[in-house]
This record gives C-alpha cells, sequence and structure tokens, in this order.
C-alpha cells in the first residue's frame, strides 16, 4: 500500500493571518472605522459583512486548524475558512485597486498575495482530503477482504 502524505496543518503563514483577520475584523465593528477604499468602494451592508466575515474567517480557520477530532472534518473547516478569506482578501483588493489605482500597487499585491496564498492552501486540503478518502476505501476494502466479505474472485 502506498504511503498517504497528509500535509502538515501548522501552517505558521495562514495561522498568522486567521489569528490577525479577527482581531481587525473586531476591531473595524468596534472604532467604527474602515480603510477609505472599503468605505468608498463596497455599500454599507457589503461593509459591514466583509468585517463580520474578517472575524468569521479567522475564528473557524483556527478552529479548524487546532481541531482534535477527525482530522477530515478539521480540514474541511480550514477549507471553508481559506475560501472564504480568499473572498474577503479578494473584495478588499478590487476597493483598494478601484479606489488607489497605480498609486495602491504595493498594498494592493500583498493583499491578492494573501488570497492567492488561501487558494493555493485550499488546493492542497482539497487534495489532502481525497488522499484520505482513498486510503479510508483502500483501508475498508482490504479490512472487508480479511474478513471473507470480499474474495479475490469477486464473490462472496
Amino acid at each position: 500500500m502506498p504511503h498517504n502524505r497528509i500535509r502538515s496543518r501548522h501552517q505558521p503563514f495562514e495561522i498568522a493571518i486567521m489569528a490577525t483577520a479577527p482581531v481587525c475584523g473586531a476591531l473595524l465593528i468596534v472604532l467604527d472605522v474602515r480603510p477609505q477604499s472599503v468605505a468608498m468602494a463596497m455599500p454599507g451592508p457589503i461593509q459591514a459583512g466583509w468585517e463580520s466575515g474578517l472575524i468569521v474567517v479567522g475564528v473557524a480557520g483556527l478552529l479548524g486548524v487546532l481541531w482534535p477530532g477527525r482530522l477530515s472534518t478539521g480540514l474541511g473547516i480550514e477549507l471553508a475558512s481559506l475560501l472564504m478569506l480568499g473572498t474577503v482578501t479578494g473584495m478588499y483588493a478590487v476597493a483598494l485597486t478601484v479606489v488607489t489605482g497605480r498609486q495602491g500597487v504595493a498594498a494592493t499585491s500583498f493583499i491578492v498575495a494573501v488570497a492567492v496564498g488561501s487558494g493555493w492552501r485550499a488546493v492542497q486540503i482539497v487534495l489532502d482530503l481525497r488522499r484520505l478518502t482513498r486510503a479510508g476505501q483502500t483501508t475498508g476494502l482490504a479490512g472487508l477482504a480479511g474478513s471473507g466479505a470480499v474474495s479475490a474472485g469477486g464473490g462472496t
């Protein structure tokens, strides 16, 4: 049986972003401040969703990384969080680009890097979940064969 390698769930950059996101979202809400690009480019309800999204992304992402139960459950929670992180950072990158244009190229580049990194990690998790599924299917079939429920000839 081939060795299944699941990537480490302890990605330092991801964890740093996940820990920072809810702090940023909470500060935006509590202090009632917004980056000028967000205030200018997003309607009020979208701004509220973006701020709340930062909190949800961080809390859920850390929950997924630290999940004490089944690996696949933790990876699924982490995957959902990363997809949402890619969305909220993409929203911010678009708002920043619309408002600042070429002057904001450095800031926009960093924000886009977070969105791309989120997508990259999401793809890694999807591949890991596929490996876990295949390993479970292989183990399940091997267990059935060992119990006499499945034979090499296809009959029982």
